[in-house]
């Protein structure tokens, strides 16, 4: 455990991925985030790191942060990042964007979208490379700038049912990822919808990287014009981008090799 002056253990964040461990720190009276638990690189658990701590409003965009990490399973820190939180995040100098994250999508939700997207990311799908799009919030105004591709497979359902929270819909997300479309998701979890298309307008987004597809493009405009995160996950790279205001606020690389060290930090 580390030793530090009461001044800085008081803003220490201890970032967990399983339920051992958060009852560990929970025992030592730690404060504690908890994460995905997928594998990321170590870059990419630092951004989901930090992007659900600014919709848990545990740390402020402005703040500076640092992060401390090791090898999986190791019992040393050997990797320490200083990272300004708007920068990392790509966050406008406009205090609307980032403060009403935790008002628009609750921050389990956000969690478990985030670790679904990775998963697939991560897995793919029987085999198979995958990719995927999750309009998580702004619900009524995404629903508005969308038309069915099929059939809504959620249509029908009551809202407990359909609720990305449940852990036995898991599976049943994973599989209808492979459908054209994208997932309109409540900011309480609920799904309103799948195999959608998105119809706001993206001639108006130009700072895209370069390489990057129909799905993102499509995720960048529906986030412009209403108050909805999107998570597009690349089919080629497998890579999690996290879309806010028309912006990219967290690209989430998924590690090189299964192997690599800093995989699942």
């Amino acid at each position: 455990e580390l030793e530090l002056p009461p001044e800085i253990a008081s803003r220490l964040l201890y970032v967990t991925k399983t339920r051992r461990q958060e009852e560990q720190h929970e025992e030592r009276g730690h404060r504690i985030l908890r994460v995905p638990n997928v594998r990321l690189s170590r870059m990419g658990q630092a951004q989901v790191a930090i992007l659900l701590a600014v919709s848990r409003k545990l740390i402020e965009p402005d703040e500076v942060v640092v992060v401390l990490t090791g090898v999986p399973g190791g019992s040393s820190l050997d990797t320490l990042l200083v990272l300004h939180v708007r920068s990392e995040l790509d966050m406008p100098l406009d205090a609307a964007t980032e403060s009403d994250l935790s008002r628009d999508v609750r921050p389990d939700v956000l969690e478990r979208v985030l670790s679904i997207a990775a998963e697939l990311g991560y897995e793919g799908r029987e085999g198979k490379t995958v990719g995927g799009l999750f309009v998580v919030g702004g619900t009524q105004n995404v629903l508005a700038l969308s038309r069915q591709l099929i059939l809504n497979p959620f249509k029908g359902y009551s809202e407990e049912a359909r609720n990305i929270l449940a852990p036995e819909l898991k599976e049943t997300v994973k599989e209808l990822s492979s459908i054209d479309g994208a997932f309109i998701i409540r900011g309480d979890g609920v799904i309103e919808a799948a195999g959608t298309y998105l119809t706001a307008s993206t001639r108006d987004i130009h700072d895209l990287p370069a390489g990057l597809g129909a799905r993102h493009q499509a995720a960048a405009g529906i986030t412009a014009v209403t108050n909805a995160v999107a998570i597009a996950v690349s089919q080629s790279t497998g890579h999690v981008t996290v879309f806010r205001r028309g912006h990219i606020i967290a690209d989430l690389e998924k590690p090189r090799t299964r192997t690599e060290p800093g995989e699942g930090d």
